[in-house]
C-alpha cells in the first residue's frame, strides 16, 4: 500500500520552471533555444533519446554527432545495412536499442512517408518507442502537452511530493504527480526543464536546494530528507557467468598482415548482431570444437558486467602460421592493427586488451 504523500504549502509552478529554464537550459546539439518557434526536428529528438536510455549526455554527443553525419535524415538510416549502424554504434551498450532504432527507421520511411506521426498514438506504434519515448517526441518536437517521465523527472516528483515509497512501485504514482504539472503552454520547453531540473540541481547526492526554483514547494526539502529520495527496493546480487573467449591470430589470406578472427553474432539475444570474438559457456552461442582442437594459452579474465549477471571472460589465444578453416564458425580475419574499427562492443574489447598485450609479447 502506498503512502500519501506530504502536501506542500504551494504546489509547484509551471511557470516558474520555465522562467529557470530560460536563463539555465543546458546547450545540447539536439535541442532549439527555449521559447524556440522552430521546435527541433523530431528525427533529433528521437535518435538523441534512444541514445539516452541508460546512457549519459557526454557518451552519447560523440555518437549522436556520428551518427547525424552517416545519416542525416530518417530515410538514409533505414537505407543503411544493419550491420554499419551497429558497428557505429559500437560501445554505446544495448544494442537492441540499435536495432530497435534501424527498424523503426525502416517503418517510419516505408509507413509514413519519411514523416513521423504526431501524436502519441501514432508514435507509440513504432517499432521500439514505448511510453516515454513517444512523450518526448510529442512533446519536444511538436509541442503536444505530454507528460515526460524519465529518471531526472521521477526523482524531481519524488522530493516535490516526499513521495517515500521504494521505486519501483511508486514509478505509476511519479507519473500521476508529474502529469498534473505538464503546461499546455510550452509543454516541450516544460518537459526539457524538469530533466534540466533533475540533472544540474536535483542530483541524486548533495542535491543543490537553495538554487532550485521549486525549493518553496518542495516537501522532501521542507522535511530534511531530500537526498534520501527516491528509495529503492534492494537490489537482488546479481549472478556470475563463466566464458572463454578466443583470440585465434594467424596471417591475413589476403594482405598477410598479422589478423585476427571475428564472428558476427546472431541477430537476436545479448550483443545481437555485433562483430565478436567467438566464444564458448555464457550464452548459448557456442563454438566448443575451437576449445578441443588447438592448444590455447590461457592470457587473462575480462570481467564485463550486463544488466542482469556479471560475466567472467577468460581470454584463450593462439598464432597459427596460416589461417585456417575447419573446424571455424562462419566469420572473418582482421587486421589487427584495425581492431578499433571493427565495432566490437564493450565486453569484446576487453578481450580485446588481453588478445592485443599477448600478441604484443609473443
Amino acid at each position: 500500500m502506498l503512502r500519501h504523500s506530504v502536501r506542500t504549502a504551494t504546489l509547484p509552478s509551471a511557470a516558474t520552471l520555465l522562467k529557470w529554464y530560460d536563463s539555465h537550459a543546458r546547450t545540447l546539439p539536439w535541442r532549439a533555444p527555449p521559447g524556440a518557434i522552430k521546435k527541433t526536428d523530431p528525427y533529433r529528438v528521437w535518435l538523441s533519446e534512444v541514445m539516452l536510455q541508460q546512457t549519459t549526455v557526454p557518451a552519447v554527443i560523440p555518437y549522436f554527432h556520428k551518427f547525424l553525419t552517416l545519416w542525416p535524415k530518417v530515410s538514409d538510416l533505414a537505407a543503411a545495412p544493419i550491420e554499419d549502424v551497429l558497428t557505429a554504434w559500437a560501445g554505446l551498450g544495448y544494442y537492441a536499442r540499435a536495432r530497435n532504432l534501424h527498424k523503426c527507421a525502416v517503418a517510419i520511411t516505408t509507413d509514413h512517408g519519411g514523416k513521423f506521426p504526431k501524436t502519441l498514438d501514432g508514435l507509440s506504434s513504432l517499432p521500439g518507442i514505448g511510453g516515454y519515448t513517444s512523450a518526448a517526441i510529442a512533446a519536444i518536437a511538436f509541442d503536444v502537452p505530454a507528460t515526460v517521465v524519465d529518471g531526472n523527472v521521477e526523482r524531481v516528483m519524488a522530493r516535490i511530493f516526499a513521495l517515500e515509497d521504494p521505486l519501483p512501485e511508486v514509478k505509476p504514482l511519479m507519473k500521476q504527480k508529474a502529469a498534473a504539472l505538464t503546461p499546455a503552454t510550452r509543454p516541450g520547453d516544460y518537459a526539457q526543464a524538469v530533466m534540466d531540473l533533475g540533472a544540474t540541481i536535483c542530483t541524486p547526492r548533495k542535491p543543490k536546494c537553495l538554487l532550485c526554483p521549486w525549493v518553496k514547494s518542495c516537501a522532501a526539502h521542507a522535511r530534511g530528507i531530500a537526498e534520501e529520495l527516491p528509495r529503492k527496493a534492494a537490489e537482488k546480487e546479481k549472478p556470475v557467468r563463466q566464458g572463454i573467449a578466443f583470440w585465434l591470430e594467424a596471417p591475413h589470406p589476403d594482405s598477410g598482415e598479422p589478423a585476427v578472427f571475428l564472428i558476427r553474432r546472431p541477430p537476436q539475444g545479448l550483443l545481437g548482431g555485433m562483430t565478436a570474438f567467438p566464444s564458448v559457456g555464457w550464452d548459448g552461442n557456442e563454438n566448443e570444437a575451437l576449445l578441443s582442437e588447438l592448444d590455447w594459452d590461457h592470457v587473462g579474465q575480462a570481467r564485463h558486467t550486463f544488466t542482469h549477471f556479471h560475466l567472467d571472460l577468460s581470454v584463450m589465444a593462439i598464432r597459427l602460421a596460416k589461417p585456417r578453416k575447419r573446424g571455424l564458425p562462419e566469420g572473418m580475419w582482421w587486421p589487427i592493427k584495425n581492431l578499433g574499427d571493427s565495432g566490437l562492443p564493450t565486453a569484446m574489447k576487453k578481450a580485446m586488451k588481453l588478445g592485443v598485450g599477448w600478441s604484443d609479447r609473443e
